[in-house]
């Protein structure tokens, strides 16, 4: 049996809400020891120069560049991280940890310009926590054509290979992302939609809130059918996956001219829709929808979907699966494949031509034979 390796995931992804922490016993192929996680929020204070952020980010014309403000907001980012693992480790016997796959904050993603970019400097952290970082996943994919995203599907396939098949894995976060699993195994992913963010955005504009808690604000209003169509009709919608799709990529001048609760419900209604959308692309119909990220816990949503994918619909516990932990889980056991130099991307997924490895490392402390 190939040996286990100690990881930890950090996932802040799309997501304005925090930093996911989770740790895993892997061999990076069919073996995942799941072990604790948690969830560092960020301040709101933090939030507004993230958000402020993705506005200048919107104008890099390369991976590496950094104006001034990104470059100190970079520098927090980590040093939030930093603190999260120190965190994390403290008061607990979790043993050695071997690698951090960090995956930053995405604040760009153009595949069709050939760019992601993630603020996140894997050097910092690695000096920070002492332990060797696996950072900037998505770029090698996108270098080489592929769409940069999905990449948790390689780890979604290891977590229900014992499961009744087809599946369909939801992610609902920022943008949400499906993955469907074959009864052979063989894996289809690509990002269906807005996911949280644009009714996270709704509501911090409206409501001063991070989010529609419960979706008990969208419970109490109206989808309105029309702006939901008007939505649709955007061209990503249309494509063939694999696809991928940057948070920005919608906005809200749909409904502003809505009152709260039907702006609300109409958001909702928008995401659930495109995910529902999903299935015109699968081979097979799934059996079972398994819901993680945020979006579970959002009963509103939660209902909606289920009435409209015409198959049972459940949240990722339902399974044995942490839907809090997933991604951050999936991110450890990515940065595992890429410290063995594995596949953390395939066709099926991402697009890419063959199946390809990826990430960049940054040591701790130079190797022998390193600079």
């Amino acid at each position: 049996m190939e040996r286990m390796i100690r990881a930890i995931g950090l996932m802040s992804g799309t997501s304005m809400d925090g930093i996911d922490v989770a740790l895993i016993d892997t061999n990076g192929l069919d073996q995942a020891r799941r072990g604790p996680s948690t969830t560092f929020p960020y301040g709101e204070a933090f939030r507004a120069r993230l958000r402020a952020g993705l506005g200048a980010a919107a104008r890099l014309a390369s991976r590496q560049e950094r104006p001034a403000d990104l470059a100190a907001l970079e520098a927090e980012l980590t040093d939030l991280h930093a603190d999260a693992v120190a965190r994390f480790l403290a008061g607990a016997s979790l043993g050695t940890i071997d690698v951090v796959g960090f995956h930053g904050h995405t604040v760009l993603h153009a595949p069709e310009r050939g760019l992601t970019v993630q603020l996140g400097d894997g050097a910092r952290l690695a000096r920070a926590l002492d332990i060797d970082v696996v950072f900037d996943l998505r770029a090698a994919d996108v270098a080489a054509g592929g769409q940069g995203a999905p990449l948790a599907p390689a780890y979604h396939g290891a977590l229900l290979a014992r499961q009744d098949k087809p599946v369909a894995i939801v992610n609902i976060g920022g943008v949400a992302n499906v993955t469907w699993i074959g009864a052979a195994g063989g894996l289809l992913a690509f990002d269906t939609g807005p996911g949280n963010a644009l009714l996270d955005d709704f509501m911090q504009r409206r409501q001063g809130r991070a989010h529609d808690e419960d979706g008990r604000l969208a419970a109490t209003g109206r989808p309105q059918p029309e702006i939901v169509r008007a939505y649709l009709r955007h061209a990503y919608f249309i494509q063939p996956p694999p696809k991928s799709l940057d948070r920005n990529a919608f906005d809200l001048e749909l409904v502003e001219a809505l009152g709260d609760a039907d702006g609300a419900a109409t958001l909702t209604a928008f995401s659930v829709e495109s995910i529902a959308r999903a299935r015109e692309h699968f081979p097979e119909q799934p059996r079972l929808w398994v819901v993680s990220g945020g979006g579970r816990r959002n009963k509103t949503l939660m209902g909606m979907l289920a009435g409209r994918v015409e198959a049972a619909v459940a949240p990722a516990e339902a399974v044995g699966i942490d839907g809090d932990a997933l991604e951050a889980e999936a991110w450890a056991y990515l940065a595992v494949r890429s410290l063995k130099g594995l596949p953390i991307s395939f066709p099926g997924t991402t697009g890419v031509p063959a199946p390809l490895p990826g990430g960049l490392v940054a040591r701790a402390r130079p190797r022998a034979g390193e600079a």
